[in-house]
C-alpha cells in the first residue's frame, strides 16, 4: 500500500473516531423540524413531495417557506427514517459516515494538488478534527453541509479532469467528464445551496491555474480573444450553461421570491442605519475567518446580540475588519504579482499539445527523503534540490518537478509545474499554456495551489456574507465546512514549504511536534464539543455565554419537558431579562402558568405573546381556551374568531399555524353548541372543513357535526357522521363515545356498552372512556358498578371538575351525603363559576341541615344564574326551615 493511500485511510479513520461519541447522542436544536416533525420523511408522503418542499417540509412556494431547497439530503433522511424510524443513533451514523467519506475526498485531492504526502496528511489531519466542523457533523442537519462538501469536491475534480481530456484531444472522454460535471454539481446543489460556487472555483482553475492568464490578461480581456484562451472559453461555457440551468431551476422552485427571515435572525439586515450595516456586514467576514483560524469559542446559535452590532467608527472591532482586509488584500497582490511574473513564452500554438505521459516516483513523496529528479538521477533532499536539463540548473522559489522519464528521450512542454519539492525548476518549465499531463495528474506551482485555497475560501462564503442578499443568520457554523477545506489545505502547503527551507533533523522534529500538537489540539476540542450534541440540555447550557436570550429560552423548553417547574419559569423569565420581545418565550410561560393553574398570569404571558407576534395563532388559541375556562365566552369566541382568520404568510411554520385556525374553529363551535346556537355551530364546523388543510386529521371536526346533529334530535344524520370520523380515523376514542350515547340515546344500553368496550380495547388505560362508563351505568341505574369506577377514577383523576361533579351526584343517588357534600365541595372549587354545582352543593347542604352555608351556596349559584327557578325555589324552601328552627 502506497503513502498516498495510507494517508487517506489515516485522516478518514481520524474523522471517525473523534465523532463515535455522537452516535449515542439525541436529536438537537434544527433537528426537531428537519426530521422529527418533517413530514416529507414519511412514507404515506408522496416521494415526489420532496421537489416541492424546503428542507423542513414546508412547500417552497410558501410565504412562509425559509426557501432551503435540500431535496438530496431529505431523501437520505428519508432512508434513515425506512431503516431504522426515528431512532437518532442512525442519524448520526450516516452523518459521521458522510463526514469519514468527505475527508479521504479531501486528502485525495489535497495529494492530487500537492503530490505530497506530508501536505496531504497534514490538510487531511486538520480537516479531519477542526472544531468548526462539530455542528455540521454532529447536529444531523448539519449532513446538507457534509453532503455538499463531497459533492463540491467531486465536482471541482471532474472539472479539472474534464480540462485535462480537454487538453489530451480525447473527445469521448472529454464530455463524459463535462456531463460528470453538469451531474455532480447539480447533485451538490440539492444537498445545499452554498455548493453551487464550486462553479466559480472551476472558472478560477481554468483561467488562471489551467491556462495560467495573468491579471493583464483578464483586464484587457485577452482571455476572450486570444486562441490560447480558447479552451479555457469552452469551459466557461459550459460552466455558465450548467450554472444558468441550476440556478432559473432553484429560482423557479422556489417561487421566484426571496425567504422572509425575523429581524432577530439576522439584525444588521434590519437596521435603519447605513453605517451600522456596513460595518457589520464587513466585521462578520473577519470573525468567520478568525472562528475558523481559531475555534475556541463557539455555539449552537448566533442570532440576535450573539454578535452587537457595529454602530459607529471608534468600535474597535473595525480594526480587525482593517487587518482582515488588509491580509486580503495584500495576498491577492502577491498572487498577482506571481502570476505576472511568470516566465512565458511570445508566441504559443492554438492547440495544445499533448506529450507522452510520465509516471511518476511515489517514493519521492515521502518527508525528506530520496526522489527522482528529472534525468532519472536521485538526488538527497536535503533543502537543496538540484535538477539537470541540458546540463543547466535553474533555481526557483516556486516548486520543482519530481516526476521519472518512462524510458523515453522524448522532451516535453509541462502546464503543471509540482509544489512539493521546493528548491528548482527544470528549464524545459517556462510556459503557460498546457502541454503535458502525467499518467497520475498534471503538476502545479505553489502560487496555483494558492489560487485553488483562496477560491475554496471566498466563493463559498460569499452567500452568506449578504452582499448580494440577505441571509438569515449573522454566524452559522455550518457554512464553513466547505471554506475550512481552503483554510486547511493552504496551512499543508505552509507546513511543507517550511518543511524544505529546514535543514537541520532537530528544527523538523519542532515542526512535526507542533503539527501534532495542533491536530491534537484541535481532535481534543471536536471530542469536548460533541459532549455539548450530547443532548439539548448540554447544548444549550453551552450557549448561555454567547447568546443568552436563544439559550435561556430553549433550556426553558427542555426544564418543562421534565416537569422542573420552578428551574423553566427562572430560565424564562432570564431570557426575557435580555430579550423582553420573544413572543415564544411569553407563549412557553403562558403554558407553564397555565398547568401551575395561574391563569391570570397565563393571560397576560399570551398577551404578550401576541403583542410582539401578532401572527402567532397558537398563542390565540390558548388565550382563547383560558378565557372561555374563566367564563367569559363572548371574549372566548372573539378570539377564536380572529384566530381563524388570521394571514399566516411569512410564517416559518404554517402547517403548524394553519392547523392552530382549524382548531380555534373547532373550539369556537364548541361554545355555541354549549350555548344551544345549533346551527351557528354548524355553519363554524363546515367553515372549518372547507379551510381544513391537507395535514389536518378531519375525524374530529366529522365527530362534532355529528354531535351537533344529535342536539337538533337528527339521529340519522348524526350517525352517518359518526362513522365518516370512524372511517378517517378508525381507533377515534371520540367517535366510538359518541356512538355509544347514540346508542344509548336509542335506548339501546348493551349497543352502547358495546361500544365503550371498543373504545377500551382501543386504549385500555384511557380514563374518559371509564368516566363515559360509569355515567352510562348511572343512566342506566346500575350505581354499584357506577359508584366502583368513579372510586377509581377519583384517586387518578381528582383534580377533573367533571368526573368529582358527576361523582357527586351519584354519591347523592346512593344516599351517601357526607361523601357527596365533600365531593361538591372540591366540586365548586376545582370551577367556581358552575352555577349547577353551586346549586347542588346548596341543595346537600340543606339536606345535610347546614342551613347557613346553602343559603350561601344558592346566592352563589343565583349570583352566576339569576333566574334559575330550581334554584330559587330551593331558597324558599330554605328560609323556611331555618324559620322553623
Amino acid at each position: 500500500m502506497d503513502y498516498r493511500c495510507c494517508t487517506i485511510l489515516l485522516t478518514s479513520a481520524l474523522a471517525t473516531l473523534l465523532y463515535l461519541n455522537t452516535l449515542g447522542a439525541d436529536f438537537a436544536y434544527d433537528d426537531s423540524r428537519a426530521i422529527q416533525k418533517n413530514p416529507d420523511l414519511l412514507p404515506s408522503t408522496p416521494l415526489w413531495n420532496l421537489v416541492y418542499d424546503d428542507f423542513w417540509g414546508t412547500p417552497l412556494t410558501h410565504s412562509g417557506s425559509h426557501k432551503s431547497y435540500r431535496p438530496l439530503c431529505v431523501l437520505t433522511f428519508r432512508l434513515n427514517y425506512y431503516l431504522g424510524g426515528l431512532e437518532p443513533w442512525g442519524y448520526h451514523l450516516g452523518n459521521v459516515l458522510w463526514h469519514a467519506l468527505t475527508t479521504a475526498v479531501f486528502t485525495w485531492f489535497c495529494w492530487s494538488l500537492t503530490g505530497s504526502t506530508f501536505a496531504s496528511l497534514v490538510s487531511g489531519a486538520l480537516f479531519a478534527s477542526h472544531p468548526i466542523h462539530t455542528e455540521a457533523v454532529a447536529g444531523v442537519v448539519g449532513r446538507a453541509d457534509v453532503m455538499a462538501c463531497f459533492f463540491f469536491l467531486a465536482t471541482l475534480t471532474s472539472y479539472m479532469k474534464y480540462v485535462e481530456a480537454r487538453a489530451s484531444l480525447t473527445p469521448g472522454s472529454r464530455w463524459g467528464w463535462a456531463v460528470s460535471v453538469c451531474v455532480l454539481t447539480a447533485a451538490a446543489m440539492l444537498s445545499k445551496e452554498q455548493a453551487l460556487t464550486v462553479l466559480a472555483v472551476c472558472a478560477v482553475y481554468d483561467v488562471f491555474v489551467a491556462h495560467r492568464a495573468t491579471r493583464g490578461d483578464v483586464l484587457t480581456l485577452r482571455v476572450l480573444t486570444q486562441t490560447k484562451f480558447r479552451p479555457a472559453l469552452e469551459g466557461i461555457a459550459l460552466i455558465a450553461a450548467c450554472g444558468g440551468t441550476l440556478l432559473g431551476f432553484r429560482i423557479h422552485f422556489m417561487g421566484n421570491r426571496p425567504p422572509e427571515f425575523a429581524p432577530s435572525d439576522n439584525p444588521a439586515s434590519d437596521s435603519d442605519s447605513l453605517l451600522t450595516r456596513v460595518l457589520t456586514y464587513n466585521y462578520l467576514p473577519s470573525a468567520n475567518f478568525w472562528m475558523l483560524l481559531c475555534p475556541r469559542i463557539l455555539s449552537f446559535d448566533w442570532s440576535m446580540e450573539a454578535v452587537p452590532l457595529l454602530e459607529s467608527l471608534d468600535d474597535f472591532r473595525n480594526l480587525s475588519t482593517l487587518v482582515f482586509y488588509a491580509c486580503l488584500v495584500f495576498v491577492f497582490v502577491r498572487v498577482s504579482q506571481t502570476i505576472d511574473s511568470w516566465p512565458g513564452e511570445a508566441e504559443e500554438s492554438s492547440e495544445w499539445k499533448h506529450s507522452s505521459r510520465r509516471k511518476q516516483n511515489n517514493n519521492s513523496l515521502s518527508y525528506g527523503g530520496k526522489f527522482v529528479n528529472t534525468n532519472g538521477s536521485s538526488g538527497s533532499s536535503n533543502g537543496v534540490h538540484q535538477t539537470h536539463s541540458n546540463g543547466s540548473h535553474k533555481s526557483s522559489k516556486y516548486s520543482s518537478v519530481h516526476s521519472s522519464s518512462n524510458g523515453g528521450s522524448h522532451s516535453t512542454k509541462s502546464l503543471y509545474n509540482n509544489v512539493t519539492n521546493s528548491g528548482s525548476v527544470s528549464s524545459d518549465l517556462n510556459e503557460r499554456t498546457m502541454s503535458h499531463f502525467s499518467a497520475t495528474g498534471p503538476s502545479y506551482r505553489t502560487v496555483d495551489v494558492v489560487i485553488i485555497c483562496i477560491s475554496i475560501i471566498v466563493f463559498p462564503f460569499i452567500p452568506a456574507s449578504n452582499l448580494f442578499f440577505y441571509v438569515g443568520f449573522v454566524i452559522a457554523e455550518r457554512i464553513l465546512y466547505i471554506p475550512s477545506m481552503g483554510v486547511c489545505l493552504l496551512v499543508g502547503v505552509g507546513a511543507q514549504a517550511v518543511l524544505h527551507k529546514l535543514e537541520s533533523e532537530g528544527k523538523r522534529k519542532v515542526l512535526y511536534a507542533s503539527l501534532a500538537l495542533l491536530v491534537v489540539s484541535f481532535s481534543a476540542k471536536t471530542v469536548l464539543r460533541n459532549m455539548d450534541w450530547q443532548n439539548e440540555e448540554r447544548l444549550y447550557s453551552s450557549g448561555v455565554a454567547v447568546n443568552p436570550a436563544k439559550a435561556w429560552g430553549n433550556l426553558a423548553n427542555i426544564y418543562n419537558d421534565k416537569k422542573m417547574a420552578e428551574k423553566a419559569e427562572l430560565a424564562y423569565r432570564n431570557a426575557l431579562k435580555y430579550r423582553p420581545n420573544m413572543a415564544d418565550v411569553h407563549y412557553n410561560l403562558g403554558i407553564l402558568l397555565a398547568n401551575q393553574k395561574r391563569i391570570d398570569e397565563a393571560v397576560t404571558s399570551y398577551q404578550n405573546a401576541i403583542k410582539f407576534r401578532p401572527k402567532l395563532s397558537v398563542a390565540h388559541l390558548n388565550l382563547g381556551i383560558l378565557v372561555a375556562q374563566q367564563g367569559n365566552f363572548e371574549l372566548a369566541k372573539s378570539i377564536y374568531k380572529r384566530c381563524a382568520d388570521l394571514d399566516t404568510s411569512g410564517l416559518k411554520d404554517p402547517r403548524l399555524h394553519d392547523g392552530t385556525k382549524i382548531s380555534c374553529l373547532f373550539n369556537h363551535g364548541r361554545i355555541l353548541m354549549d350555548e344551544g346556537k345549533s346551527q351557528e355551530a354548524l355553519e363554524v364546523y363546515n367553515t372549518a372543513l372547507a379551510r381544513r388543510p391537507d395535514h389536518y386529521a378531519p375525524q374530529s371536526l366529522y365527530n362534532m357535526i355529528g354531535e351537533v346533529y344529535f342536539k337538533m334530535g337528527q339521529m340519522e344524520e348524526a350517525e352517518k357522521w359518526y362513522r365518516d370520523a370512524l372511517k378517517a380515523k378508525p381507533d377515534h376514542i371520540p367517535a366510538h363515545l359518541t356512538m355509544s350515547k347514540l346508542m344509548q340515546a336509542k335506548n339501546d344500553g348493551q349497543e352502547a356498552l358495546a361500544w365503550l368496550d371498543k373504545a377500551k380495547a382501543v386504549n385500555p388505560t384511557d380514563l374518559t372512556v371509564d368516566h363515559h362508563q360509569a355515567q352510562l351505568y348511572t343512566a342506566m341505574n346500575r350505581l354499584k358498578y357506577a359508584g366502583e369506577i368513579y372510586d377509581r377514577l377519583l384517586v387518578e383523576k381528582a383534580d377533573d371538575f367533571e368526573i368529582v361533579y358527576n361523582a357527586a351526584n351519584l354519591f347523592r343517588q346512593l344516599d351517601k351525603k357526607q361523601k357527596a357534600e365533600e365531593l361538591y365541595i372540591k366540586a365548586v372549587k376545582l370551577n367556581s363559576k358552575e352555577a349547577s354545582a353551586w346549586m347542588n352543593l346548596g341543595a346537600m347542604l340543606h339536606i345535610n341541615s347546614k342551613y347557613s352555608k346553602a343559603e350561601q351556596a344558592y346566592n352563589n349559584a343565583l349570583k352566576l344564574k339569576p333566574n334559575d327557578q330550581v334554584t330559587l325555589d330551593n331558597l324558599k324552601r330554605l328560609k323556611k326551615a331555618m324559620g322553623a328552627t
